[in-house]
C-alpha cells in the first residue's frame, strides 16, 4: 500500500483539538497501517493558547503535554508570535484545515471566513462548526467544488455518531420521510434528572457543574442549539434551504416537575425533540418538548446521549443512539471526514 502524508492545519485547540490530537497520538500506526495515511499536523491556531508552525509535524503527545501543564501553547521554538488563524489557513503547507472555533449560529462568524480562506487556497476543510454549515453550507459546498476540494461536516450533529453519513450515504435510497432526534444532551439530561425528582434549576445546575451546559445555558435549554442541527439535517438530507427563523422553536424552561410527572404517570415521557417532516409538499421544521409513549424508540434514551430517528418507505423506522458531545467523539468526527476524504 501507498502511503500518503495528510497534513493538518488546526484552527482552535480547545476540547475537541485535544481529542483530535489524543486520537492521532494512540491511532496514528493504525491509520497508517490501515489506510496507507500518515495524519501529522503542521499548525496549530488559537486566539487564547498560541499559534505554531512545523512544516515536517507536530508532536501530538508534546501539544497535550504542553496544555496540560501550561494551559498554553506559547513559548515553543515552533512558535509564530505574529500569526492568526488566516494567516495559517494562507501560509501552513496543510492538505487539510480543521476549523474547530466557538459556534456563533446567527453569523457563523469566524468560522465562515476561515472556511472560506482554506477552500479558496484549494485545502480541505473538515469542521465541528454548526454555524457555518447551518447559515452557508450551500454557498460552501459550492466553493469546495469549484476548487476541487471537500468539506466534511459529519461533526455538526451528534458529535461522531454517523448521523450525516449513515443518512445520505445508506438511507437517501430508502426515501427519507421523516426526521425526529435527540439533538441536544444537556436538554436530555436535564429532563432525565427531573423525572428522578430534581427541580428544573437543580438539574440545571447540576448539568452545569458536570460541564454539560455553559454558565449562560440559553442555547441549549431554549432549543437553538439543536434548531440548527434541525436546518443542517433539512439543508444536507432534505435539500430544502430553510433558515433558523423557519424552525418552530420551544425549549424546556417551562416544564416543571409535575409535568414530569404527569407524562409519567400515563406511561410517557418529555424529550426536547427536533423533527423534519414533509406536509403537502411542505418541509416541516420544529424543536419542541414531546411527550412519547415509553415504547417509542427515543423515549428510552437517557442522560447526556443523542438520537436520530429516521422514518423511510423501503427500510421502515431506523434509529441511531450514540454520543452528541465530548472530546474523543467529536474529535473522532473530523477523523472520519478525514479519512472518508482521501478513501474516496
Amino acid at each position: 500500500m501507498m502511503e500518503r502524508v495528510v497534513r493538518l492545519g488546526l484552527v482552535g485547540f480547545g476540547n475537541v483539538g485535544q481529542g483530535l490530537a489524543q486520537i492521532l497520538m494512540e491511532s496514528h500506526d493504525e491509520y497508517l497501517s490501515k489506510y496507507g495515511l500518515d495524519l501529522k499536523i503542521i499548525a496549530v491556531s488559537d486566539a487564547q493558547k498560541g499559534n505554531l508552525f512545523n512544516p515536517d509535524g507536530l508532536d501530538a503527545g508534546m501539544l497535550l503535554e504542553k496544555i496540560s501543564q501550561d494551559g498554553h501553547l506559547n513559548g515553543l521554538v515552533t512558535e509564530k508570535t505574529h500569526w492568526n488563524a488566516l494567516t495559517m489557513i494562507r501560509e501552513c503547507n496543510a492538505d487539510v484545515i480543521v476549523e474547530m472555533s466557538y459556534t456563533d449560529l446567527q453569523t457563523g462568524q469566524p468560522a465562515t471566513d476561515y472556511i472560506i480562506e482554506a477552500l479558496t487556497q484549494k485545502k480541505h476543510v473538515v469542521t465541528t462548526n454548526k454555524g457555518p454549515v447551518a447559515l452557508h453550507y450551500t454557498r460552501l459546498a459550492a466553493l469546495a467544488a469549484a476548487n476541487g476540494v471537500q468539506i466534511g461536516v459529519e461533526g455538526t450533529v451528534m458529535s461522531g455518531t454517523p448521523t450525516l453519513r449513515l443518512a445520505r450515504e445508506i438511507l437517501d435510497g430508502a426515501r427519507i420521510k421523516k426526521v425526529m432526534g435527540i439533538f441536544n444532551g444537556t436538554t436530555n439530561y436535564i429532563l432525565t434528572q427531573m423525572e428522578n425528582g430534581m427541580s428544573y434549576a437543580d438539574a440545571l445546575a447540576d448539568a452545569q457543574k458536570l460541564g454539560y451546559a455553559e454558565a449562560d445555558p440559553t442555547g441549549d435549554v431554549e432549543g437553538f442549539d439543536a434548531a440548527g442541527k434541525v436546518v443542517i439535517l433539512a439543508r444536507l438530507l432534505m435539500k430544502e434551504q430553510i433558515t433558523m427563523e423557519d424552525v418552530d422553536r420551544t425549549g424546556i424552561s417551562g416544564l416543571s416537575v409535575d409535568d414530569v410527572n404527569t407524562a409519567k404517570a400515563a406511561g410517557e415521557r418529555w424529550k426536547l425533540i427536533g423533527s423534519l417532516e414533509r406536509v403537502d409538499e411542505r418541509l416541516v421544521a420544529s424543536v419542541k418538548p414531546q411527550r412519547l409513549p415509553l415504547s417509542h424508540p427515543l423515549a428510552g434514551v437517557g442522560g447526556a446521549t443523542n438520537a436520530a430517528h429516521f422514518v423511510t418507505d423501503y427500510m421502515g423506522e431506523v434509529t441511531l443512539i450514540g454520543p452528541g458531545a465530548g472530546r474523543l467523539p467529536t474529535g473522532y468526527a473530523l477523523i472520519e471526514d478525514i479519512l472518508a476524504i482521501y478513501r474516496n
